[in-house]
C-alpha cells in the first residue's frame, strides 16, 4: 500500500516541479493577492470630495467647515450657491458629499437653533459609512464646544454641563488600523482559494489528459490515488500559510499575538477542508472551464456568507446554515482570535470542533465521490 502511494507521490511531485510556471503561480498568487487586497482595498474612506454651500459666510460657518476639513475625511473641492448645486455636483460624480449651511448661522448657533444639512452619495457603501459617522461625530463635537463656551461665559462650572463622562476603550486595535482588521480575514480567504483550486485543477487535468485511466489499470486503489494526489497540495498549502503569515507580520506589521504553532495546526485542518471541497468540485466538473466556474461560485458564496465582509450574526437563519457549507466560515473566527486577540484554544473550541467535523465530513464525502467516479 505504502509503496503504491509513494509511487503516486513521486509522480505528483515530479509533475509539479516540472511545471515551474504553475508552481511559481501557486506559490506567489497568495502573496500577490495579499498585497493587492491589503493596499488596494480601503474600507475607511478618507479625503471625500465635498462641495459646500455656505449661505451664511460668518465666523461660525467657516469654523464648522474647517472642523470638517481638519479631520482629513473631507476635502472641499468647490463652493456653490445652493442646495440644488450641491446635489448637481454629487449627481455628476464631481463630489461625494455636500454641506449646506443656511443663512444666519452664527445667530442661530447663539440661540441654540442652528441646523446644517449634510448630503452624502448613497450609491457608495463605504463613503456613506465613513462620511455619515464622521459628519455626525464632528457635529456633536462642534455643538459640545459651543455649549462649553457658553457655560464658561456664564461663569458656571464646566462639570455642570457634563453629567456623564463616557469613555470608550478599543481592545486589540486601539488605533483602528485597517490592515489589523482585514489581514486575518484575507489569510483565511487566500488559504481557502489555493487549497480548493489546486485539488480541483489537478484531478480535472488528469481526466482531460486521459492519464487517470492509465493509473486505474495499475494495482493502485482509488483511496491510495487520492492520498497520493492530496499530499503535494497539502505541502504547497502549508507553504502558502507560512508566506501569508510572514507577509502579514513583516511587511504589513500586523501583530501576531497568539500561539504560532497552534495556528499552523488549525490551518492544516482548514486546508484539509478546502482540499475536500476542491475534490468534490473535481468529481462534478468534466473539464477545466467547468472547474474554474465552480471554484469562482464557491469563492463568491464563501466570501459573502462566511463572514469575510458581512457579520454572520446579522444574517437570516437560513443563510447562516447555508454559510456552514464553506470552510472559511469556521476559520475566520479562529484566525481573528489567534492573530488579533491572542486567545487560546479554550476560547475557540466551538469553532475548532465545528471546523474539524466539517473537514472530516467533507473529506469523507469527497473520497467516496472520487472513488465512485473512478469506478
Amino acid at each position: 500500500m505504502f509503496q503504491r502511494i509513494w509511487a503516486v507521490l513521486q509522480k505528483e511531485f515530479i509533475q509539479t516541479l516540472r511545471d515551474r510556471g504553475t508552481l511559481i503561480l501557486m506559490l506567489s498568487m497568495p502573496l500577490l493577492q495579499l498585497f493587492m487586497l491589503g493596499y488596494a482595498v480601503d474600507m475607511n474612506v478618507e479625503h471625500i470630495p465635498t462641495v459646500v454651500a455656505d449661505q451664511s459666510l460668518d465666523a461660525h460657518s467657516h469654523a464648522y467647515v474647517a472642523a470638517m476639513v481638519n479631520t482629513r475625511y473631507f476635502d472641499v473641492i468647490d463652493y456653490v450657491a445652493s442646495e440644488a448645486a450641491v446635489i448637481q455636483a454629487i449627481d455628476s460624480g464631481r463630489a461625494q458629499a455636500g454641506i449646506v449651511i443656511p443663512p444666519g448661522f452664527a445667530a442661530r448657533v447663539d440661540r441654540g437653533e442652528a441646523q446644517v444639512l449634510f448630503l452624502i452619495d448613497g450609491s457608495d457603501l463605504f463613503t456613506v459609512q465613513s462620511g455619515y459617522t464622521r459628519a455626525a461625530a464632528i457635529a456633536q463635537s462642534y455643538a459640545a464646544d459651543v455649549l462649553l463656551k457658553k457655560i464658561q461665559r456664564s461663569g458656571l462650572p464646566i462639570s455642570a454641563a457634563l453629567p456623564l463622562d463616557a469613555r470608550v476603550r478599543i481592545l486589540y486595535n486601539p488605533d483602528m488600523q485597517q490592515l489589523w482588521f482585514t489581514i486575518p480575514n484575507m489569510i483565511a480567504l487566500l488559504i481557502q482559494t489555493s487549497s480548493i483550486a489546486m485539488t480541483a485543477a489537478a484531478v480535472v487535468r488528469e481526466r482531460e489528459a486521459g492519464t487517470i485511466e492509465q493509473l486505474l489499470v495499475t494495482p493502485i486503489r482509488p483511496l491510495e490515488l487520492l492520498l497520493g494526489k492530496i499530499v503535494p497540495n497539502v505541502a504547497i498549502s502549508v507553504l502558502n500559510v507560512l508566506t501569508a503569515v510572514a507577509a502579514a507580520v513583516l511587511l504589513f506589521h500586523v501583530p501576531f499575538r497568539g500561539n504560532f504553532w497552534v495556528f499552523m495546526g488549525l490551518s492544516l485542518i482548514y486546508v484539509f477542508g478546502g482540499l475536500g471541497v476542491g475534490l468534490l468540485i473535481s468529481t462534478i466538473a468534466r473539464n477545466q472551464k467547468q472547474a474554474q466556474q465552480l471554484i469562482m461560485m464557491v469563492m463568491l458564496l464563501g466570501v459573502v456568507l462566511g463572514g469575510y465582509i458581512f457579520p454572520r450574526n446579522t444574517m437570516p437563519p437560513l443563510l447562516k446554515v447555508f454559510g456552514a457549507l464553506f470552510p472559511m466560515t469556521f476559520f475566520i473566527p479562529i484566525s481573528r482570535g489567534i492573530i488579533s486577540k491572542g486567545v487560546d484554544v479554550g476560547a475557540l473550541w466551538v469553532h475548532i470542533v465545528s471546523m474539524t467535523i466539517y473537514a472530516v465530513v467533507v473529506m469523507a464525502i469527497a473520497a467516496k465521490a472520487f472513488r465512485q467516479g473512478l469506478e
